[in-house]
């Protein structure tokens, strides 16, 4: 881990519930949960994205820290029996399967609610106000109904079943792509940037998901279970159709350059440096795990 990333890991963990409580069990699957490794795409997208339009203050840490509460929390519920069933994770084994189900559920609750606790804080932060309102309001949206959970429910509702191009599209836009759009939409919003830069920064987002939940697709049929921390074969096992059962691990390639390709085109009229920013969404289609 560069310094850099070993610097925004340790002030993510600042943000985590340490008082003592009654539910110290809770807590502790909380931090379980959060501090089990993972890539930081979603907070790192956002910082990035807020460091092309211009942004430079300290309100962006709390939405990072929320952003990844949220997509842990996703991942906790994702591994339920309920859901796929996993008991590995990051190298780990889930939390439901060292905690127990009832704590799965719990801390994935806890992770959630307390994802908009912290992000709440950037008021205290923010010098404008009004940006921090409109950041939580695209991080409600994104992780509700109608973004990352309605993209489960269909995911959850096709399983076993054959969805057609149009359904697949759907899952793979809000099931994955919507809390990426959130992370650099919310980092877009809240350096100031216009309605019109943010549509472009929305799209880039979209495009930048769905490629990486392409990926992910290749990954879980040609990746081990050490490169990837997780087990594989999962969606085979669990009866999902995906990307590369559908049209085939050559289209999926393809597909995959052509939204790099796409979200590097729109990255590229953002009004600060985006070096850093594209070589990590470049890193996303060459990725092993």
């Amino acid at each position: 881990m560069s310094d850099n990333m070993q610097t925004m890991e340790q002030k993510l963990y600042e943000w985590l519930p340490k008082e003592d409580t009654p539910a110290a069990k809770l807590k502790e699957a909380m931090r379980y949960s959060f501090t089990a490794g993972g890539k930081r795409l979603r907070p790192l997208l956002m910082r990035l994205t807020y460091e092309a339009f211009g942004g430079k203050g300290p309100e962006i840490w709390p939405f990072m820290a929320a952003i990844e509460m949220i997509h842990t929390y996703s991942l906790v519920h994702d591994d339920l029996p309920c859901m796929d069933n996993d008991t590995l994770r990051r190298g780990k084994p889930t939390t439901w399967s060292v905690y127990g189900e009832d704590f799965g559920v719990l801390a994935g609750d806890a992770l959630l609610t307390y994802a908009f606790e912290t992000a709440s804080k950037a008021f205290l932060l923010a010098q404008d106000k009004a940006r921090a309102g409109l950041a939580i309001g695209i991080l409600a949206r994104k992780a509700g109904l109608y973004g990352m959970c309605g993209g489960q429910a269909k995911d959850v509702e096709l399983t076993g079943k054959q969805p057609s191009s149009d359904e697949l599209d759907y899952i793979f836009r809000y099931k994955t792509g919507a809390l990426i759009e959130a992370s650099m939409m919310i980092g877009a919003v809240l350096a100031g940037a216009g309605e019109e830069a943010l549509k472009r920064t929305e799209d880039a987002a979209s495009a930048i998901g769905y490629a990486f939940q392409i990926e992910d697709d290749i990954l879980d049929v040609t990746a081990s279970e050490e490169e990837l921390g997780k087990n594989i074969g999962s969606d085979e096992k669990n009866g999902k159709v995906t990307y590369v059962t559908l049209y085939g691990m050559e289209a999926a390639r393809q597909k995959i350059l052509a939204l790099t390709e796409e979200a590097l085109t729109l990255i590229d009229t953002f009004p600060y440096s985006t070096e850093e920013l594209k070589q990590l969404i470049r890193s996303l289609t060459s990725r092993r795990k």
